[in-house]
């Protein structure tokens, strides 16, 4: 029954009353004398008025009723100057079908796009509860702590007041994190393009992290001894991605490991790959990776590091730059993190 049509509705109602006249003249022929034409030509003739009647009215019925329903659905306007488009009179009912089964797949994208972004919120909230949540705590130990009687005990005073500064300072760098990314999600981000050695600038980015890479047991290092190589792009905000980049080794690598910085030449392409023979990432986390506040809580530290915007930021930049950024990542191997920029002549 679905799948009848009304034209199948009204033959077989067309064919029943043919079948019924002609049963019920046969039995009128039984007591009267009627002719052979005759008793063949009325059912055909009552069949095929009932058809026509039928057919016009239920057409014109259905047809009115699913014009508005259509019309509710329908989200462009109708051109009458296009031959190619539907007549709303004359197939109304595949119309409709067609653009009911369209709108209905449409609903349920929809929802379930919803439904991510839903789940994506809370989350978010989650985890920005979780990293504010740290460094408040700790704050207010420290004041409570002060009041209590340590303000006057100068062997803890003046030390839990720079540990209270410390946790302001990374509270602070979070808001500053998160508002910068905010910044890149609802505005273009502006460029600043200008020439500069992508070689020189890893360079002093390794120096700039000796000291943390001393700290940790970690050898930052080319892979090799490379000529200088020009590219275009924001020099700061490239220094941003990379330092976000080589912080991260540092931060989640292994002790005694290595931090290798390589660059690849294609063509007018340099791609920069980032690389440190840590605890890696398993291969289910890798797509969620540069998003904001995410974290692989089995390999990484959420003591560790900075705000957790960080890769994403990173994402944003590239991507302001026409290029994309990847991870690839095993597990007691380590991770590679890749990007491109426009190579140029000095």
């Amino acid at each position: 029954m679905r799948n009848l049509k009304p034209i199948h509705i009204v033959l077989g109602g067309s064919l029943i009353i043919l079948v019924v006249t002609l049963i019920a003249l046969i039995i009128v022929n039984t007591f009267t004398v009627i002719s052979t034409g005759f008793i063949i030509g009325l059912p055909i003739i009552a069949g095929l008025t009932s058809f026509i009647t039928f057919y016009y009215f239920i057409k014109l019925f259905i047809t009115e009723k699913l014009k508005i329903l259509y019309r509710s659905i329908r989200t462009g306007k109708f051109n009458p100057n296009n031959s190619n488009q539907y007549s709303l009179q004359e197939d109304v009912i595949k119309q409709a079908e067609i653009a009911t089964q369209q709108w209905s797949e449409q609903q349920v994208k929809t929802i379930s796009k919803l439904k991510e972004q839903e789940e994506f919120r809370r989350e978010f909230l989650g985890n920005l509860a979780h990293e504010l949540k740290t460094p408040v705590f700790s704050i207010q130990g420290y004041i409570l702590t002060l009041l209590e009687g340590g303000l006057e005990d100068e062997s803890v005073n003046r030390m839990f007041l720079e540990r209270a500064s410390k946790a302001t300072e990374r509270m602070t760098a979070i808001l500053d994190d998160l508002d910068q990314i905010t910044s890149m999600e609802i505005n273009n981000i502006e460029l600043d393009f200008s020439k500069f050695d992508i070689v020189e600038l890893v360079e002093d980015l390794f120096e700039d992290s000796k000291v943390r890479s001393k700290d940790k047991h970690i050898t930052l290092q080319f892979a090799k001894e490379f000529d200088p190589i020009w590219v275009k792009a924001d020099k700061t905000k490239i220094a941003q991605v990379i330092s976000n980049l080589i912080n991260n080794s540092i931060s989640y690598g292994s002790k005694n490991g290595t931090t290798t910085v390589r660059f690849y030449l294609m063509d007018n392409i340099v791609t920069i790959e980032v690389s440190d023979d840590g605890p890696g990432i398993a291969e289910e986390e890798l797509p969620r990776l540069f998003e904001r506040f995410y974290r692989v809580e089995k390999s990484r530290n959420r003591h560790e590091g900075g705000s957790g915007l960080g890769l994403s930021i990173a994402k944003h930049i590239i991507e302001a730059h026409g290029q994309t950024i990847n991870v690839r990542s095993t597990i007691d191997i380590g991770s590679t993190f890749t990007f491109s920029l426009n190579k140029v002549k000095k």
